[in-house]
């Protein structure tokens, strides 16, 4: 099984904004705040672009300070520290943890990717009141140097008081740093690897939808079943390790729970 997850790696350390603090009270970091501890079970390609599935895990880890209750929430958002948060619109900082790729079966040849990480900035709304829209743009540290944007909308309605569905379109972006570290092929790893030389530019990575079905199980706890479909697009589609051993069209399922302490620093 493969173990692969997605932490904070990014918190505030103050906001302009934040009052003054008084005599015994800790400033903006003094309140009430949330831990959200779970995990996800998926099948899903062995690598990014890969035609063959395997069974894999997340760790699902958030850490924020209470504030509106938020109408709706993602699997897919990453870990997030909203700085700005009135219930209808939020903003803050985002991470990602990226686990190593080593270079096994159909990518033998290949320079492995390190485990690293991406960090950056997130940003929701909702232009209706059943309608949610999230952009995500992160730099990468280590594993790779370039830029990923992520937008997605998704509709959502309460079937009853604790059953909800929920989907909608997903579009990804990178430059093109990104492109090479996961789809660049060299000269020195086409001739290892048995692979087309391919040398990538930035563009649109993946467009696809996804949907779920979430439970909340109690109060502080919840449970989701969930199906997501991406289809490669320009410089990841064009890669000679995609065309030649991966697949374009990538699928990914699973369930996840979750459970909320709240607690007040």
């Amino acid at each position: 099984m493969r173990i692969v997850g997605k932490i904070p790696l990014a918190l505030a350390v103050g906001l302009s904004t934040a009052p003054v603090a008084q005599a015994g009270e800790g400033g903006w970091i003094s309140g009430d705040w949330y831990l959200t501890l779970g995990a996800t079970g998926l099948v899903a390609p062995n690598f990014e672009g890969g035609r063959k599935y395997m069974l894999s895990a997340q760790p699902i880890i958030s850490l924020g300070k209470v504030g509106p209750e938020a109408r709706f929430a993602s699997r897919n958002d990453n870990i997030s520290l909203a700085l700005i948060d009135d219930g209808s619109v939020r903003a803050g900082l985002t991470g990602k943890f990226l686990f190593s790729r080593e270079s096994d079966d159909e990518l033998k040849g290949l320079d492995p990717v390190r485990w690293g990480g991406e960090v950056g900035g997130f940003f929701e709304f909702y232009p209706l009141d059943w309608v949610r829209a999230r952009a995500e743009l992160r730099h990468g540290i280590r594993a790779h140097n370039g830029f990923v944007a992520d937008i997605a909308a998704d509709a959502f309605y309460d079937v009853t008081p604790t059953v909800r569905i929920s989907g909608g379109p997903r579009v990804s972006f990178a430059s093109s740093d990104y492109f090479d570290a996961y789809y660049g092929v060299n000269a020195k790893e086409a001739a290892a690897s048995g692979l087309s030389e391919y040398h990538p530019g930035g563009g649109v990575k993946s467009t696809g939808l996804g949907g779920a079905i979430t439970w909340k199980v109690t109060e502080p706890m919840t449970a989701s079943v969930f199906t997501e479909y991406s289809r490669l697009m320009g410089p990841a589609a064009d890669s000679s390790l995609v065309k030649e051993r991966g697949d374009r069209n990538q699928w990914n399922f699973g369930v996840s729970t979750t459970y909320r302490f709240n607690f007040t620093m």
